[in-house]
């Protein structure tokens, strides 16, 4: 039993990306924000407009981890080729994570924002609303990287 537990470690420490992992993670948080932003305006109910924020503070957390780590990848598979999609992925991230702040940071200095109806409170649904098309994005691009690395390397 223990040895089966240490080569499960052990095959995990030698497949494990950090990048995909927090960058699952982190776009992963967001689809669940939007629904519980649609859920408290649907409903009023303040605890989930408060979970949206709590979501949030963790995507703000993992989305460094996962650009910097995206970053540390594309220099070391892809010589830090310079192609389209890459200086798209960075953008979008980079963008992402400026939403992401940005809304939290509205959460954060009018905390009854959902509840008003002045344009603060219209900005930050936006913002909101605008980090799915972000995160749907990034994750087309990565599959298109995924799938082009899965095509090249049955070409060997």
């Amino acid at each position: 039993m223990i040895t089966a537990v240490i080569r499960f470690f052990q095959e995990m420490k030698k497949s494990f990306l950090l990048h995909a992992v927090a960058a699952h993670f982190s776009n992963g948080l967001i689809p669940v924000a939007v629904l519980y932003l649609s859920l408290f305006l649907l409903s009023g109910d303040l605890s989930m407009g408060s979970t949206v924020l709590h979501l949030l503070f963790i995507v703000i957390l993992f989305i460094p981890v996962s650009f910097f780590s995206g970053i540390r990848e594309w220099k070391i598979k892809y010589k830090g080729a310079p192609t389209p999609v890459f200086r798209k992925k960075i953008r979008l991230s980079l963008l992402l994570f400026m939403l992401s702040v940005a809304s939290v940071t509205l959460g954060l200095s009018v905390p009854d924002i959902l509840i008003q109806q002045g344009p603060l409170h219209w900005i930050d649904l936006f913002v909101l609303f605008m980090m799915l098309p972000v995160v749907v994005l990034l994750g087309h691009y990565g599959g298109k990287l995924s799938a082009g690395q899965r095509a090249a390397s049955a070409r060997k």
